[in-house]
């Protein structure tokens, strides 16, 4: 049988900065939450807390729907830097 690979845990980040609000207004602090095509990451990915992780859903869900920040991106449109135009 092959070993079981142990992983580094990760922590969430917003946990040990202590944030209790996020604004869907700061487009540019979103960006460690979303992938390349705009998607939300998963919590296994970013390491963050689920209460952490569900703040953030509805943080880009609201900047979506403000404009802020666009739905998805297809698979057609090449985006060089994705979030060069989020600041």
């Amino acid at each position: 049988m092959s070993e079981k690979r142990k992983y580094k845990k990760r922590y969430c980040k917003y946990c040990e900065a202590k944030v209790d609000f996020m604004d869907y207004k700061d487009a540019g602090a979103l960006r460690f939450s979303l992938s390349e095509r705009y998607k939300i990451m998963p919590r296994r990915l970013t390491g963050n807390c689920k209460r952490h992780q569900d703040m953030i859903a509805v943080v880009i869900k609201r900047a979506r729907a403000a404009a802020l920040v666009p739905y998805t991106v297809t698979r057609k449109q090449v985006v060089t830097a994705p979030f060069e135009n989020l600041k």
